[in-house]
């Protein structure tokens, strides 16, 4: 099944050298089952709490990838609570499909449980990007690499970081590199985004039901 044009991204963003990949909160298998194709680690773990989803995706893994060159594995488990221990090499952690809120206290719980390991994270929130960064940025994470995506009149940041501090390598509020357009339909694409995130915030300020003065400022801040 054709990838959409967010799990493409976040499928684009994998490097080579990781020991295990972690697709979280799976759905239905599709990044996974791609990242198998791909050959992009030895071993590429399937994880949803969703028990049926997690039951369907192992039998089309039995069907379909019973002889592939990676090893596939499937748990049906809380994300907080993800068995590192058990495997060892780098690691890297995909999180996709999820609110920005729910991201992070996934990872917060992750490096908690695991301060010693060199853990990378592909985020992807569908809200609460700012939250999430936030966060990240007050753990003193590192940025690797964010992308804007528009998929099904949508937009997502794709946020690839590190658990290792870098000074050069700060995670933004806001986000840098994905208002840093190389060509004009980015350019207009990072201009909508922007309009629209702005406009969320001023109408949730103009409802006084939460103080986002400093989310609208932040956003204010950026140059196009």
């Amino acid at each position: 099944m054709k990838l959409s044009k967010r799990l493409n991204q976040i499928l684009q963003l994998v490097e080579p050298g990781y020991s295990h990949i972690w697709d979280c909160c799976c759905d239905h298998g599709l990044l996974g089952t791609a990242l198998l194709n791909n050959d992009a680690a030895p071993n590429i773990h399937f994880v949803d709490i969703v028990e049926p989803l997690v039951s369907a995706v192992e039998s089309k893994l039995q069907r379909f990838y019973s002889d592939t060159s990676a090893a596939w594995h499937v748990h049906c488990l809380d994300v907080a609570t993800l068995p590192l221990h058990q495997y060892s090499g780098k690691h890297l952690v995909i999180i996709a499909g999820v609110g920005g809120d729910l991201i992070a206290q996934f990872v917060q719980a992750i490096n908690q449980q695991y301060p010693k390991l060199d853990i990378d994270f592909i985020l992807c929130p569908v809200h609460h990007q700012f939250t999430l960064r936030h966060t990240l940025s007050q753990w003193n994470f590192s940025l690797k690499d964010e992308v804007l995506v528009k998929d099904n009149h949508r937009f997502y940041e794709v946020i690839f970081v590190s658990s290792q501090p870098n000074p050069q390598a700060n995670i933004s509020l806001v986000g840098d590199k994905i208002w840093r357009a190389t060509n004009e339909e980015q350019a207009l694409l990072s201009k909508e985004y922007l309009d629209k995130t702005l406009n969320h915030y001023n109408r949730i300020q103009q409802g006084n039901k939460k103080d986002v003065a400093l989310i609208v400022e932040s956003y204010q801040s950026i140059t196009l």
